[in-house]
């Protein structure tokens, strides 16, 4: 673990830089920086072998291509060891038929998980972790979504994140509540009088569909 790691400030904001580590994982040595120049979906989960985590897990795994078309890499982490991981993903393959592809980093120090905020410095476990953070190419956290360790994660929301903020950095425009990839995206205001005295209503001016 980094230096920089053990000393950072949690918990994480957006637009915060995504801390640096290296750690074992299912796919070998991994670091953060080994995805720099793509999006990257980094989530944390409780433990292996429980039933909401594991739900998930088949869903992301399911979902590896949808990220992967959105050159979205994909990165889990739990307390759990490397081998209770391995027992696990051969457990889910033989019950589910699903291959869990992506690497699953082990943190059984919680060093990685106080650093990103996903667990208190003072928790001595991680039972109530469950966060996922979108970081984009240049290493950038761009979303936090945190959800208690009694419900399960929404794959098809995060993938409309990372769909979504793709959308507005591309200058494609805003999405806007509930937005789904195809749907209409509203254009950026323009903060100027002339836009405000000549838009044909008062709302016109700053709510305006991209087109």
């Amino acid at each position: 673990m980094d230096e920089d790691t053990r000393q950072h400030c949690c918990p994480l904001r957006i637009g915060d830089a995504a801390p640096s580590f290296r750690a074992r994982s299912t796919t070998g040595p991994i670091e953060m920086t080994d995805f720099a120049g793509r999006w990257l979906v980094f989530f944390s989960h409780p433990a292996d072998f429980t039933p909401v985590c594991t739900s998930e897990f088949v869903a992301f795994a399911q979902a590896a291509q949808r990220f992967d078309s959105l050159d979205c890499a994909l990165m889990a982490l739990s307390i759990d060891s490397l081998y209770a991981h391995f027992a696990w993903v051969r457990a889910i393959r033989d019950h589910y038929g699903v291959e869990v592809r992506f690497p699953i980093v082990e943190d059984p120090t919680l060093v990685i998980g106080r650093a990103y905020g996903m667990v208190s410095r003072e928790a001595g476990d991680a039972g109530a972790v469950r966060t996922v953070f979108v970081i984009d190419p240049a290493q950038v956290v761009r979303a936090i979504v945190s959800y208690p360790v009694e419900i399960g994660r929404s794959v098809d929301e995060i993938v409309r994140i990372v769909t979504a903020l793709q959308a507005a950095d591309g200058g494609k425009g805003l999405p806007p509540e509930g937005w789904q990839p195809g749907d209409a995206l509203f254009a950026h205001p323009e903060p100027t009088l002339d836009s405000v005295l000549a838009a044909e209503n008062p709302v016109r001016w700053f709510l305006k569909e991209q087109g």
